[in-house]
C-alpha cells in the first residue's frame, strides 16, 4: 500500500445512534443534530450506529459500525463520578463512612447491619435501587431513613401507585396560548432529576403503568439518564443530575393482584437489590415495645405472636391463610390496645377485615377468630359480649 494513503483512526470524537423516535444522539444521550441526512437513512435501514473518528491528515470521517461499538463507547463516555458518584470523597474515606453508618440507623428501623450497610452504599455510589417486600414491612421506612441519615442530600417522593395519568406525573403537561404557542408545562419529577445528589423514591412502582415504565426506562439506563420532554425529534431532553440515586419499592406476590409483574429490562435497570423480611416475633415485640413503651407486655407477646403466626402459616404447604399480618398493623393493634380499646375489639377491626369469610366454619376469618381467642384472658377480663360468644363457638386450633 503507497505510504500516505491510508486513513488511520486515532482518536473517537462521537459515535451516534437512533433511540427509539428516530432521532439521532450520541453517547452522551445528547441530541445530535449534525447527522447528514444519507447517514440518518443508513442508520434506519440497517440500524447499528455511525462513528466519528480524526485521521492523520487532520480530517474526520464517519464509520459505520455495529450497535455494540455504541454501547461499549456510551458506557465509556460517562465519568467515574457520575456513574460512581465518587468524586466528593476518597474510597478510604467512603469506606469508613459505610463502616460507621451503622449509628446512623433509627432505633425504630429493625434492619440488619448488612442490609442498611448495602443501602447506604448503594446511595453514595448512585446505584438504582429496587427495594422488595411484603405490604408494611418498612420498606418506605427504610429509604426515608436514609435519606435522613445523609444530612443535605435532597429527597423527593412520587407514588406511582397512585398516579393515573403518568405522562403528567413524570413529564408534565402540554398547553398553548397566543403568547408562547406550544408549550411544556414541566411536571416536578423533572425538576427533582435536575437536583445533584437528589435522593428519588418511586414509591409502588409495581403498581405503576406500562406507560410509566417507558417514560421511565432512559431515565433509570445509566447509559442514557435522559428524559425526553416531548415526542418530537428537535426537542430538548432533560439530563439526570450528578449523584441522582432512584430507589423505588416494589411489592412482589399473587396477593397483590392491583400489581404488575416487571419485565426483565425494567428490572435489570436496578443494580442493587434489598429484600425487606417480615420481621421475626421476637423483633416484632421490640417494634411494638418501642413505639408503644407502657402497654402491657403479655398484649405484646400476643400480637407479636398472632402476626407470626399468620407469617409462618403463609410459607407452609397447607396454608390455613393466604395473607399475613403485615409490622403496620401490629404497630396499628398496640395503638389501639395503648387508646384503652381490649385485645379482642383490636382484633376486630384490625384484623378480620383483612381476612374472608367465604366457607364459613373453614374461612380464614374463622381460623384467624379461633386463633385471637388463644390469647384472650381465660376469666373473661376485658371481653366484649362477642368474646363470651366466641368463646363458646370456636375451639382452640394447634398452629
Amino acid at each position: 500500500m503507497a505510504k500516505g494513503k491510508a486513513k488511520v483512526q486515532v482518536d473517537v470524537d462521537v459515535v451516534v445512534t437512533l433511540n427509539d423516535t428516530g432521532a439521532a444522539v450520541d453517547q452522551h444521550g445528547n441530541l445530535y443534530k449534525s447527522l447528514q441526512a444519507w447517514k440518518i437513512r443508513t442508520l434506519r435501514n440497517e440500524g447499528g450506529c455511525m462513528r466519528l473518528v480524526h485521521t492523520k491528515t487532520g480530517g474526520t470521517q464517519w464509520r459505520h459500525h455495529d450497535i455494540s461499538v455504541y454501547n461499549a463507547l456510551a458506557k465509556k463516555a460517562i465519568p467515574l463520578d457520575t456513574a460512581d458518584n465518587r468524586a466528593d470523597e476518597a474510597h478510604e474515606d467512603v469506606e469508613q463512612f459505610l463502616q460507621e453508618s451503622i449509628g446512623l440507623r433509627p432505633s425504630n428501623l429493625i434492619l440488619s447491619d448488612l442490609k442498611w450497610k448495602y443501602l447506604m452504599r448503594s446511595v453514595v455510589r448512585g446505584k438504582n435501587i429496587m427495594m422488595t417486600g411484603p405490604s408494611g414491612c418498612g420498606k418506605t421506612l427504610a429509604v426515608q431513613s436514609v435519606a435522613k441519615a445523609l444530612n443535605g442530600r435532597p429527597f423527593f417522593y412520587f407514588n406511582l401507585g397512585a398516579t393515573t395519568d403518568p405522562r403528567s406525573t413524570l413529564i408534565g403537561n402540554t398547553h398553548f396560548n397566543k403568547e408562547q404557542g406550544t408549550y411544556v408545562a414541566e411536571a416536578f419529577f423533572v425538576k427533582a432529576i435536575q437536583t445533584p445528589n437528589a435522593i428519588i423514591l418511586m414509591d409502588e412502582l409495581t403498581r405503576g403503568t406500562p406507560e410509566a415504565w417507558n417514560i421511565l426506562i432512559t431515565v433509570l439506563d445509566e447509559n442514557q439518564r435522559y428524559l425526553r420532554i416531548d415526542e418530537r425529534p428537535d426537542t430538548p431532553t432533560v439530563t439526570v443530575a450528578q449523584g441522582v440515586t432512584f430507589i423505588a419499592t416494589a411489592n412482589i406476590g399473587s396477593e397483590y393482584t392491583a400489581t404488575r409483574v416487571l419485565d426483565r429490562a425494567m428490572l435489570d435497570r436496578f443494580t442493587a437489590v434489598v429484600e425487606m423480611e417480615p420481621l421475626s416475633v421476637d423483633d416484632e415485640k421490640k417494634l411494638i415495645r418501642m413505639t408503644y413503651p407502657n402497654i402491657d407486655a403479655a398484649i405484646v407477646d400476643a400480637i407479636a405472636e398472632i402476626a407470626g403466626t399468620t407469617r409462618q402459616q403463609v410459607k407452609s404447604d397447607d396454608p390455613k391463610v393466604t395473607t399475613s399480618i403485615s409490622s403496620r398493623l401490629t404497630v396499628e393493634m398496640a395503638g389501639l390496645v395503648y387508646d384503652g380499646f381490649s385485645l379482642a375489639e383490636s382484633a376486630e377491626v384490625c384484623i378480620y377485615p383483612f381476612f374472608s369469610d367465604a366457607g364459613g366454619v373453614d374461612s380464614e376469618r374463622t381460623f384467624m377468630k379461633q386463633l385471637v381467642q388463644r390469647y384472650l384472658p381465660a376469666d373473661g377480663a376485658g371481653q366484649t359480649p362477642w368474646d363470651a360468644v366466641a368463646a363458646q363457638d370456636y375451639t382452640a386450633v394447634t398452629v
